[in-house]
């Protein structure tokens, strides 16, 4: 059962839709004001995420740039009211996936779900997800990492630059390409948050001394295995 997260603040549309999306096979967490959305928002939980644009206290665009940068692969609805090219250009930017405005049959909103979910799906099918490091395998699904009898759960974001650099092993993977796909920015803060996430790894690898994580200096990093 995919499960979608909706965030709507108008009540009765808000639980009309959920009930509907439900009746389809749907699993659905509604929130309907814009500061809870992204303390409800659950990483690897979610399978898409439907939002709308005006909210109160926070808005949709607001919530899914925090979104993107807790798990940049989650595909987004917008749904508004408005139909300005500057709304629609703003969604786009952040990520969105597809844009419907209100009001709309909510058939052609399940088709929509439907059609990226599936192609979401045959992009993660090709997806290279498990690997071999050294003495080490790498489960990204269920980011784990295994050694002998030895299981390490990783949080979403170091699985997702350990698959990076497996990806890339052997070769140099750049500090802004890291840092645009797993943090959605490559400021200061963001790649000093990196960095912390590289000591946690190379923390974790260490009982295989034939494995490196090198520091490629002003370019980026490099898994040596």
């Amino acid at each position: 059962m995919s499960k979608i997260f909706l965030v709507e603040d108008d009540l009765s549309f808000g639980s009309v839709l959920k009930s509907y999306l439900e009746l389809d096979d749907f699993s659905v967490n509604w929130i309907n004001d814009g500061l809870e959305a992204v303390s409800a928002f659950e990483p690897n939980i979610y399978d898409i995420c439907i939002l709308d644009v005006m909210l109160p206290n926070l808005d949709g665009f607001s919530i899914a740039k925090k979104i993107k940068l807790i798990q940049n692969d989650i595909p987004l609805i917008f749904l508004t009211a408005k139909s300005l090219k500057e709304d629609f250009v703003e969604g786009y930017k952040i990520g969105a996936d597809d844009y419907i405005t209100k009001p709309f049959d909510s058939e052609l909103l399940l088709y929509k779900i439907r059609a990226i979910l599936k192609r979401d799906s045959s992009i993660k099918e090709k997806e290279q997800i498990k690997f071999e490091i050294g003495e080490f395998y790498f489960d990204y699904f269920s980011r784990i990492i295994k050694h002998d009898d030895k299981i390490k759960k990783l949080s979403p974001k170091e699985a997702d630059l350990l698959k990076l650099l497996c990806i890339n092993k052997n070769k140099i993977l750049s500090r802004s390409e890291a840092l645009l796909k797993i943090w959605g920015d490559d400021n200061y803060f963001t790649t000093r948050s990196m960095d912390v996430y590289i000591t946690k790894l190379r923390k974790y690898l260490k009982d295989d001394k034939l494995i490196e994580i090198e520091n490629i200096h002003s370019s980026g990093f490099r898994l040596k295995a």
